[in-house]
């Protein structure tokens, strides 16, 4: 027995208001949900509940973290079971669970490759390993990204994103060029696939030294706008950066784990194989872990000089990780995202044929974005009322994310685990709150 005083939570409103006004960085008043703030107290799959129990169903799924659905059972009884055991290993050392991992996420790769994988802690922080391994491994220097792209905050992936709001104003990271990318709805080519895989080459004979290291892209951009890569793009792209010496880096932070719901990963409906594989989010349910899964050579680039991560291969993370991807095999989740997923698609163009603010509706499985516009014809952005209808959807109960660069795309991307009775609430709420705009 111990004699710990017990740590108390204050919930009251105001006061958790008040707490992070003035403890916290005042830098994360630049990414909040709505106007009038919502404290969540706890979860349960793919529902939140606030301070006073209110339900909400979690389309945002925590910023695409909760892949399998909150307190998942299976991967909390698993990463207890690491808890009382051992919470943290150092790399330095060997553990079992993170080995076992490894070999079961590399398990889920494309055949025919020798897969290995280096455990990190966040999207932002794999995508710097990426491009450090495509750097080493090839002896070049320039990468090329896409326009709308968001792949992390810190300083190397901030300049891989193509989002000006998520650029701070100092020098970047060097080496890294934005190439247009193929919005089927608003690209500067329009809907066609050639003239953007033509400007990738354009682009390394006129803005790099004629060979580069490598090309970084997500299956469907999530923050940028939820949109997809058409087919044919990745085919092309990928024939044109290994012509120049470059290997290709695959973004599946939001895309992965089944929630495309005709495959595990994003790239794979595209039929290529990139050389480097970027995982996050939910990978872990929203135990923090990510990876950099590489092809074994590509990967021995980084033996030559000392590489640590002080949480990487967390044994309580990766246990959770191992938990979601047998939760993802035992509960059928990818063919749940793919039905319900095509259940939200039939609704929400049902919608569109009857609302004139939404200009597109577009995405895969379940990760799909609703563009509001004030004029079809002109496809003027409607931000304003975007963020009104996310207001009032918050209002009935339902949390969707805002995204895009101009800040009128919503985004519903729920847990993977939501059922036919959750699509039709969403479509409900949606609904009611177009008809009152």
């Amino acid at each position: 027995m111990n004699n710990y005083r017990p740590i108390e939570t204050d919930w009251d409103y105001q006061a958790t208001l008040d707490r992070r006004h003035e403890f916290m960085s005042p830098s994360l008043g630049t990414f909040t949900a709505f106007s009038r703030p919502v404290i969540l107290k706890r979860a349960q799959m793919q529902y939140v509940f606030d301070e006073n129990d209110k339900q909400y169903l979690d389309c945002l799924a925590q910023n695409l973290c909760i892949s399998v659905g909150h307190n998942h059972p299976l991967v909390n009884e698993e990463a207890k079971k690491q808890i009382d055991e051992m919470v943290h290993c150092t790399t330095m050392y060997y553990q079992a669970v993170p080995a076992h991992f490894a070999e079961e996420l590399v398990g889920k790769m494309p055949p025919g490759e020798d897969w290995v994988a280096h455990f990190v802690n966040s999207g932002a922080e794999a995508n710097d390993l990426a491009v450090l391994m495509a750097r080493l491994y090839t002896g070049n220097f320039e990468i090329l990204a896409l326009r709308n792209s968001f792949h992390g905050l810190h300083f190397g992936a901030m300049a891989l994103t193509g989002v000006k709001t998520c650029r701070h104003n100092v020098p970047l990271a060097g080496g890294i060029t934005h190439v247009h990318n193929p919005d089927q709805y608003r690209g500067v080519h329009g809907a066609t696939v050639e003239p953007y895989v033509n400007e990738i080459e354009v682009t390394i004979n006129s803005s790099t030294p004629g060979e580069i290291a490598g090309f970084i892209a997500e299956p469907v951009q999530g923050y940028g706008g939820v949109v997809p890569l058409p087919e044919g793009y990745l085919a092309g792209a990928f024939e044109r950066v290994r012509a120049a010496g470059g290997i290709c880096i695959i973004d599946e932070v939001q895309t992965g784990f089944g929630r495309m719901g005709s495959h595990m990963w994003g790239f794979e409906s595209h039929g290529v194989t990139p050389d480097i594989v970027v995982m996050a989010k939910g990978i872990g349910n929203g135990y923090p872990i990510a990876a950099v899964v590489a092809k074994r050579e590509v990967a021995e680039a980084m033996s030559k000089k000392k590489f640590f991560n002080t949480y990487g291969s967390n044994p309580m993370s990766s246990a959770a990780g191992r938990a979601v991807l047998r939760a993802i095999e035992d509960d059928s989740l990818m063919e749940n995202a793919r039905e319900t997923g095509d259940l939200l698609e039939k609704r929400m163009l049902d919608l569109k044929e009857k609302h004139d603010i939404i200009g597109d509706f577009r995405g895969r499985g379940l990760m799909r974005g609703v563009e509001f516009v004030k004029d079809r014809t002109t496809k003027e952005p409607a931000p304003d009322e975007a963020a009104r209808v996310a207001e009032m959807n918050k209002d009935s109960g339902l949390i969707v994310g805002r995204g895009g660069v101009h800040g009128n795309i919503l985004r519903i991307n729920p847990p993977i685990c939501v059922t036919e009775k959750d699509i039709e609430f969403i479509s409900d709420v949606m609904a009611e709150s177009c008809s009152r705009l």
